[in-house]
């Protein structure tokens, strides 16, 4: 299985209208104060005989407002747990979503922006 789950994740939110202007899969031309939803691969490991991956996802909420940012990060935490599992996208089919790290509170002292940072588990096959 050659899926790649930061693609899946980047793809799903992308398509949330609440969402589409914020996600970015780098950070490649933002600009400090610019609302961002970061997404990253964070590990992860094959499962049962190459049926399903497993995979760690990392997200980081930039935002000028501490509360844009904390309200951003439990809606990606709520579309990602409530809404992936059992969707396909692309060439994946999301088995289920687990809580990694519940969104917590990392302000960025270069930038001085608000950051929240969370993790969710994927469990992915091809569909």
């Amino acid at each position: 299985m050659r899926i790649d789950p930061v693609a899946v994740v980047f793809d799903f939110l992308k398509a949330q209208k609440e969402l589409t202007d914020s996600v970015t899969g780098d950070l490649v031309g933002r600009e400090p104060g610019q609302t961002t939803v970061y997404i990253e691969h964070a590990g992860g490991f094959r499962v049962v005989r190459a049926c399903m991956d497993r995979a760690d996802i990392a997200y980081q909420v930039y935002a000028q407002d501490r509360q844009e940012a904390a309200e951003l990060a439990y809606t990606v935490r709520e579309l990602l747990l409530e809404v992936l599992p059992g969707q396909q996208v692309d060439d994946a089919l999301v088995l289920d979503v687990t809580d990694g790290i519940s969104p917590r509170y990392f302000p960025d002292s270069t930038s001085r922006e608000h950051t929240y940072q969370g993790e969710v588990t994927l469990f992915i096959t091809e569909a």
